[in-house]
């Protein structure tokens, strides 16, 4: 996405926040691997943390991967992409990571960000589009920054983010595939695969575009793919193992629950809470694949009866 963006902003930048100083060195590896080029690594004690910023800021680097630093009013204008790999899930926090990359220098630069398809954050992203779009009728910032999110996140949240904020987790095994973009109240994709033809249609959009351009094209590359596959003829039903099968259930299921966001602006994740209460079991996370499908099944059914 960052190669794609710097075809149009040849000075774009990407920043990976991290959760901690280990998982920052090791994603700083990664990008080295997989890049070639080694990026600046900025932790939240390091004395030289404001200097390495400085640099970035000025420089034509690629990538910086940070712990913490975003709540400490870093302004890196060239910010493009972004790649939200932190457990920190506060609505403050999320605020000021999203709010990075809201810095446009000109008309029609663009900027991604990237998310784990987890119901909280993506019910943190509805409510700040949300309530993007209720303050749209007032007056916007003569700078034409979106600092006021992350005022209002500071009325909703005084505390700082700190350690106890975090989810305890250990990584035993992950594997990422692309899921959707989400863009001015629409989900789009279609379930590529990482390296795909179809992916790139999504990742491959190019750095400059005005609001009204990027949803044009994504309707029309989602459109295409969904003509696509209907012509194409039925492959033989693979073989789907338990994992596919509950990661698949879990998608439809956050696909639904978008769905239903957008209809009733209720928030993600008062919607999980909701289809929990009504089905019973446990988190998402923690659900079987029986338990996801009734509740994918509830939501249909909710559907149903509502509409008439």
């Amino acid at each position: 996405r960052l190669t794609e963006v710097r075809r149009g902003v040849p000075d774009a930048g990407g920043l990976v926040i991290a959760t901690d100083h280990e998982t920052a060195r090791a994603y700083a590896r990664h990008i080295r691997t997989i890049t070639g080029e080694g990026a600046t690594v900025v932790l939240s004690d390091d004395p030289d943390a404001s200097k390495k910023i400085k640099q970035f800021s000025a420089s034509q680097d690629r990538w910086l991967v940070a712990v913490r630093m975003v709540s400490e009013g870093v302004d890196i204008p060239r910010l493009a992409v972004g790649v939200y790999a932190t457990s920190t899930s506060t609505p403050l926090f999320f605020a000021q990571a999203v709010g990075r990359f809201v810095r446009a220098r000109k008309r029609g630069e663009t900027a991604s960000v990237f998310l784990p398809s987890v119901p909280t954050l993506m019910g943190l992203a509805g409510e700040m589009e949300a309530e993007r779009d209720h303050v749209l009728d007032r007056k916007p910032p003569e700078d034409g920054l979106d600092d006021f999110l992350l005022d209002d996140a500071q009325r909703k949240k005084d505390s700082p983010d700190v350690v106890g904020d975090e989810l305890p987790f250990e990584t035993l095994e992950a594997v990422a595939t692309f899921d959707r973009v989400l863009f001015d109240g629409g989900e789009f994709g279609t379930g590529a695969e990482p390296g795909s033809p179809e992916e790139e249609d999504f990742l491959g959009l190019p750095g400059l575009l005005e609001p009204d351009q990027v949803r044009t094209l994504l309707s029309k590359r989602q459109s295409d793919q969904l003509k696509a596959k209907r012509a194409a003829p039925d492959p033989k039903e693979p073989q789907v193992t338990p994992h596919e099968l509950i990661a698949n259930l879990r998608r439809e299921l956050n696909s639904l629950v978008g769905a239903w966001n957008h209809r009733t602006g209720q928030p993600h994740g008062v919607i999980h809470a909701e289809l929990r209460r009504a089905c019973g079991g446990p988190a998402i996370a923690q659900a079987t694949a029986e338990q996801v499908q009734e509740r994918i099944d509830k939501i249909r059914q909710w559907a149903t009866q509502r509409s008439r």
